[in-house]
């Protein structure tokens, strides 16, 4: 075979594996080849930010506002704002999208719900946002209050589904208990909670989970070709940055593995460095290898440790010398993400109980304990800084969950 056959060849086969990957169709495109026929004739609000796009990367904000037959009348921005341009935690402000012309109203600024107001002269609103799996993700809870809102005031509501990028099988942590309902943790899933956001909408309506238990008129438009066992990387689909710190597909995976421990400000976990939240690191940590060598003898399905040094470039943090881990993932669907986290505190802590990253941060303790969706976890684990202290506390909901989460599983 001569060489101009040879690269013939070659290329048909990375067509073929091109075409096998790009296998998904997300929620939107699979809207378009409907004809966009369940928003015709009526006026849409859309609840988007940059995750909106097809898999040539136009907006959804673009491919509805020109779709005929279709009024897109409002735009609704989650944190981070409607096109990205706001940091974690920042006000979004109510402005007028400067590409449509449309009016966008902020979800994430005085109000964290539409109002009235935000929805008047709207039929139907619709939800298009990549999640990343983990409950503390607060575009979840912007589905939750929207969906709410639509049902008290009579509009649709349509999710326009997309993969979860830690796969459909994971579910990871307790349930929010009543009294540590908050933003960050909104409603009683796991951590990890294994639902794309089209059946999480599913949940919520179905099992009353709404304020005053209502219930919207709801509408998932389903992906095609995705299935549980699928990580991001196994859709063929792009990546758009989610969040800041969420730059990559494979920074979701990671979001788990290090996001709790990151609300105490007491150990950096890679935020305001190039490897958000793949790093531990803290000043006073002495030796990086022996931690490193102590958490790889723990022989956790699915990462090797490595020792790292870094300086973040911001955060609390800035400048300051780090000494701790990086964590190399090798196997998502073993991996237990979420308690990797307990597995490096514990480890830390052998080296140096001087260090109790709880006492260090006694302001931060409340969003932790937020975050985790109690304050068990945090108690049991103090006393004796051992993940098998608080393992069962982290899986017992699993299966009593599960078993009502199957339910509302779509694929």
């Amino acid at each position: 075979m001569n060489a101009n056959k040879i690269q013939i060849v070659l290329i048909i086969m990375a067509m073929t594996i091109i075409q096998a990957t790009g296998q998904v169709r997300t929620g939107i495109e699979v809207l378009r080849d409907q004809n966009f026929e369940i928003l015709k004739g009526k006026k849409v609000g859309l609840i988007t930010n940059p995750t909106g796009v097809d898999s040539r990367l136009v907006s959804t904000v673009d491919i509805l506002a020109a779709a005929e037959g279709v009024e897109l009348v409002a735009l609704y921005g989650p944190e981070h704002g409607v096109r990205g341009d706001y940091p974690a935690g920042e006000y979004v402000e109510n402005q007028n999208d400067p590409h449509t012309g449309v009016p966008m109203f902020s979800l994430y600024g005085v109000t964290r719900k539409p109002t009235p107001e935000m929805l008047k002269g709207v039929d139907v609103l619709v939800y298009d946002i990549q999640d990343i799996g983990s409950r503390s993700y607060t575009y979840i809870s912007t589905l939750a209050l929207a969906m709410e809102a639509a049902a008290e005031n009579g509009v649709e509501f349509v999710v326009l589904d997309r993969p979860n990028p830690l796969t459909g099988n994971k579910f990871e942590g307790p349930l929010v208990e009543p009294e540590f309902v908050s933003f960050v943790s909104q409603f009683p899933v796991s951590y990890v909670h294994g639902f794309t956001v089209g059946e999480l909408a599913g949940w919520l309506n179905n099992e009353k989970m709404l304020k005053n238990g209502v219930k919207a008129k709801l509408t998932v438009i389903k992906m095609e070709g995705w299935n549980r066992n699928m990580s991001f990387e196994d859709t063929g689909l792009p990546w758009v940055m989610s969040s800041p710190h969420i730059p990559h597909a494979h920074s979701a995976y990671f979001y788990p593995i290090s996001g709790i421990l990151g609300e105490l400000y007491t150990v950096n976990i890679g935020v305001g460095f190039t490897l958000p939240f793949q790093v531990f690191g803290a000043e006073w940590l002495e030796n990086p290898e022996l931690l490193a060598e102590n958490l790889n003898e723990l022989e956790i399905p699915g990462i090797i440790f490595r020792p790292i040094h870094f300086r973040p470039y911001y955060t609390n943090m800035k400048d300051k010398r780090m000494r701790g881990v990086q964590v190399h993932l090798f196997d998502l669907k073993t991996v237990p993400l979420s308690l990797i986290q307990f597995y490096v505190v514990q480890e830390m802590h052998k080296l140096h109980p001087e260090y109790n990253i709880f006492e260090l941060a006694p302001e931060r303790l409340d969003m932790f304990d937020k975050v985790c969706g109690t304050d068990k976890v945090r108690k049991a684990f103090e006393k004796n800084f051992l993940v098998e202290d608080i393992i069962d506390l982290w899986t017992r909901e699993i299966p009593g969950f599960l078993e009502v989460a199957t339910r509302y599983f779509l694929y």
